[in-house]
């Protein structure tokens, strides 16, 4: 018996944890942003000033708005984190 013939039965075994760990992240970030997406489609039923309360504005909601495989949260994360960083704070309200 050669080293080959022992090297060829190897990634079998190891392919199958591989596949079973990729299928969970899988499953587990189909989930992640599924949650996001219901929490981003709540923002939606906020007041203007609820928003606001929390560094957003209505054009941000839009801005943000994804296909749904993509994570809407992140980027409002991200817009809120630059404003708070530049030090702008959400624009006033105009009634």
């Amino acid at each position: 018996m050669a080293t080959c013939d022992l090297a060829s039965g190897s990634p079998r075994i190891t392919l199958r944890p591989a596949v079973a760990t990729r299928v969970l992240a899988a499953a587990a970030g189909f989930y992640r942003n599924w949650k996001n997406r219901r929490a981003f489609n709540c923002l939606g039923e906020m007041t203007d000033a609820q928003l606001a309360d929390i560094g957003l504005t209505r054009a941000d909601l839009s801005f943000a708005a994804l296909p749904f495989g993509a994570d809407p949260t992140q980027r409002l994360g991200a817009i809120a984190a630059e404003r708070m960083r530049c030090g702008l704070g959400v624009p006033a309200r105009t009634c």
